[in-house]
């Protein structure tokens, strides 16, 4: 028993030698290609979610598996303590996607994961402001990480209760209200406003229009960075490179992960040259962060991305699986852009007991708000799997209003672990 009077005992139902910090699956997935995935019984099912939206070029892509394979048996490994043949180029390819094509005037930091480049920026944001000028704002409902300082960042209050105290220097603020920002942005403790373009685990909620360009605006005003998580959103999800691109907005720091390297794992901090150089060696690194293995999977999914012009794919497809779920009885609004939506449902639908039902009849999607179903589907995805995906929903949501007329809905969130990540 933990000085908490939380039970740390290990008892028969976690016999598992797992740590319990995911609920029991569902399914066990055993293999994948494109945008199918295999169960342990031989059972297929439409995958919708990406791992996350992670992988955008659909499991196991020949040319990223090639690419992997090839570099395994050449060089996996020598640390950061040597040159490495691919992360100059690499860093150089991202700066010209966040350039939108052309050069941003960047430098790359590259690490593990989503929490480890969001590290870096808070860290690179620290060293920019100084001593004393250290805080930074992030929003209401935002997700940022599970380390101990992207947890704090990470603006939801009831995941950061179990681990208080937290590491000081963070203030949040409602999303999408600029007065809000403005209030909590003191210029003299304030080193860094980070923010979601659209932020996915609160439910794929979209900001005003023009609120990016309203933040860009007082970060100026006041000398502080602009950091946008791209995390979710990046590497083509929304229909453009970045999700920033459609506000027109230049931010000073972006970071980025899950498609970056289709399943591996690999993310990225990248900042205009003149807040980067504010690290000065040993400031900042990492064991694994840029190894060859990562980024021969990284070259392969940009070369990939760029050749089947992804952010087209993404706003093609997006725009009809937003209108099927828009005609669909029981989905009341669909929010996002690209393909990166969320159906929310009409008051008294349970969203953790629908997927879950969708899950039994073969379409992974999960639920990551109440209320909400969110749809993240590889970049490759075709029409009529799009077609399938919304038929297998609205069928779904026929059941479901039909059991809702014969008395109280089922919730199955919990049993199934598909709910919020």
């Amino acid at each position: 028993m933990s000085a908490s009077g939380v039970s740390c005992e290990l008892g028969p139902a976690t016999a598992s030698h797992l740590m319990p910090t995911y609920r029991p699956a569902p399914v066990h997935f055993v293999s994948g290609e494109g945008c199918r995935l295999v169960d342990d019984e031989g059972r297929t099912y439409l995958d919708f979610l990406s791992g996350i939206a992670v992988t955008s070029l659909g499991h196991a892509h020949p040319g990223v598996a090639a690419a992997v394979a090839a570099q395994a048996a050449r060089l996996v490994h020598v640390s950061n303590l040597f040159h490495n043949e691919l992360a100059e180029p690499v860093a150089e390819r991202l700066d010209h996607l966040v350039g939108d094509g052309g050069p941003a005037g960047g430098k790359v930091f590259f690490a593990n994961s989503g929490a480890e480049a969001n590290e870096c920026a808070i860290k690179l944001a620290r060293r920019f402001g100084g001593r004393g000028r250290h805080e930074v704002v992030s929003a209401f409902g935002s997700f940022h990480g599970r380390t101990l300082a992207t947890l704090h960042a990470t603006g939801q209050p009831a995941k950061h209760e179990p681990f208080a105290p937290l590491p000081e220097g963070f203030r949040h603020a409602a999303y999408g209200d600029i007065d809000a920002l403005r209030a909590a942005a003191d210029p003299t403790r304030v080193a860094a406003v980070i923010l979601e373009p659209i932020q996915g685990e609160s439910g794929v909620v979209v900001p005003p229009s023009g609120y990016l360009a309203e933040v860009r605006r007082l970060c100026d005003e006041r000398n502080i960075l602009l950091v946008l998580d791209e995390i979710q959103t990046g590497l083509a999800r929304t229909g453009r490179w970045f999700a920033f691109h459609d506000e027109g907005v230049a931010p000073d720091v972006v970071t980025m992960a899950k498609a970056l390297g289709n399943g591996m794992p690999v993310g990225a901090c990248w900042a205009r040259a003149e807040v980067a150089d504010c690290f000065e060696p040993g400031d900042h690194g990492s064991t694994f962060g840029g190894q060859p293995l990562a980024l021969a999977a990284v070259r392969a999914t940009i070369d990939t991305m760029v050749e089947i012009d992804a952010p087209a794919r993404a706003r093609v497809r997006g725009a009809q699986l937003a209108a099927g779920l828009a005609g669909v009885v029981g989905v009341r609004a669909v929010r996002g852009r690209g393909l990166l939506l969320a159906a929310v449902l009409d008051d008294g639908l349970d969203a953790g007991a629908l997927v879950a039902d969708l899950l039994r009849h073969g379409l992974v999607v999960n639920a990551p708000a109440p209320g909400v179903v969110r749809l993240a589907p590889p970049l490759v995805v075709s029409a009529a799997e799009c077609d399938e995906a919304t038929g297998l929903i609205a069928e779904a949501l026929g059941r479901a209003l039909d059991a809702s007329r014969s008395g109280p809905s089922r919730d199955a969130a919990t049993s199934t672990g598909m709910e919020a990540t």
